[in-house]
């Protein structure tokens, strides 16, 4: 392939491989930081031993090329237009950046999130698993992507300690409604929690509820919509398995939301919902999100709304109070050797910690640890790199009231109005 220029599909849109190499890191002008605004939290946060600290991370994919270096690698077949094997994605990241010596442990893929996970200690972590955890050969035809993990590999969630799994996305069902079923029974038997897809969508709709030892409940909800690339048979009914996704923002939509939530809440419970939406490239958030997710904390009794799909971190809002995090970008992907998008810089990658207030469910603080991944593996970003994500997210951040400062130690914290 040396030399050849690989197109394919990826979520709706069209990325090229260059296997000739490629240069990851856009170069970085440094500059001093953005001028500074008295930018404080309206409330004083209590005692940290009080707060719920959550671990968000937006899309795990943890299956394609990923799955081919982990101990269990699927058999590598897969029905994308111009790639024919997983193992094609690894060839392209060692082309681009290098050998990975395979196979590689369990633990690899977290690299140096695990240290800054201790380091945190976050009460619960949740990502959102794009992908299917089956030996499933049952592909979804005609969708174009096909993403799967073995099953063995499991432990490399166990690893990282994941409390909860998002599965209302675009992969889930990948590998057909098998490989669905397969999923949940995996995820079910290593107690990892999950919500958002299910054998009907009664179970597709019913949240996870994880208690806090001494502090309180957070109640996962978990929703999909068609402007993520989730097709729309994919949803979940009361005799079909699938995804729970969402017809629109509508009134009614709204209603049974919050009847949902309403059925399960307590008082001191941290309500979160976890949404696959909008498209996988820009930094634009339109306006039916932003109603959308302000509606969900003024009417449904929402607390943190945990937005994915974006290939890309995009700006974070605090309306009342409640963190409104657009797009949490890829955490982990496959995506190295492939060039198309590189101004967007989808190889960084931010580990959200958010502290919520159980007594109000008010945000407390919100701090953000820059990564690259590299080698299949997270690695602490650089200062340039971690500058650059600051940059971004204060750009972004202006038009929504928000905007972060750099730590000593490169980490992040977000300010807001």
């Amino acid at each position: 392939m040396k030399g050849k220029v690989l197109s394919y599909g990826l979520t709706g849109f069209f990325l090229f491989a260059l296997v000739a190499g490629l240069a990851c890191g856009e170069k970085v002008t440094r500059t001093d930081p953005d001028s500074q605004v008295d930018m404080q939290p309206s409330i004083q946060p209590p005692k940290p031993s009080q707060l719920i600290t959550l671990f968000l991370a937006g899309d795990v994919m943890t299956g394609r090329g990923i799955d081919q270096v982990l101990p269990h690698p699927s058999h590598p077949v897969i029905y994308e237009p111009y790639m024919r094997s997983a193992s094609g994605y690894v060839e392209l990241a060692e082309l681009a950046h290098g050998p990975i010596q395979k196979p590689v442990d369990f633990s690899y893929i977290w690299g140096d999130a695990l240290d800054e996970l201790e380091r945190v200690r976050p009460d619960l972590r949740l990502i959102n698993l794009e992908t299917s955890v089956t030996t499933s050969d049952d592909y979804w035809e005609g969708k174009g992507i096909n993403y799967r993990m073995h099953p063995e590999n499991i432990p490399s969630l166990a690893a990282a300690k994941i409390d909860y799994c998002s599965l209302a996305n675009n992969h889930v069902l990948d590998w057909g409604y098998a490989g669905l079923a397969q999923t949940l029974e995996t995820l079910k038997k290593v107690n990892i929690n999950s919500a958002g897809a299910g054998h009907n969508l009664q179970e597709a709709e019913t949240p996870a509820v994880m208690e806090v030892e001494g502090k309180g409940r957070v109640i996962v909800f978990s929703y999909g919509l068609t402007t993520s690339g989730i097709p729309a048979s994919w949803a979940a009914s009361e005799g079909q398995a699938g995804v729970n996704l969402l017809e629109d923002f509508s009134d009614q939509t709204i209603l049974h939301i919050k009847a949902k939530v309403e059925e399960v809440r307590q008082a001191g419970d941290i309500v979160v919902a976890s949404i696959h939406w909008g498209a996988n490239w820009g930094y634009a958030i339109p306006s039916e999100q932003t109603n959308f997710a302000h509606r969900l904390i003024d009417e449904a009794g929402v607390d943190v709304i945990h937005g994915h799909s974006s290939h890309h971190v995009k700006g974070i809002e605090v309306y009342q109070q409640r963190p409104i995090i657009y797009g949490a970008g890829d955490f982990l992907n496959d995506y190295e050797g492939i060039s198309g998008y590189e101004d967007y810089r989808a190889d960084l990658a931010l580990m959200y910690f958010v502290s919520m207030d159980p007594a109000t469910g008010k945000l407390a603080h919100l701090q953000m640890t820059p990564v690259q991944i590299r080698h299949f593996q997270l690695n602490r970003a650089s200062p340039a790199d971690a500058l650059w994500l600051t940059h971004t997210l204060n750009r972004e951040g202006e038009k929504l009231g928000t905007r972060v400062d750099m730590n000593q130690g490169h980490t992040l914290t977000l300010r807001w109005d």
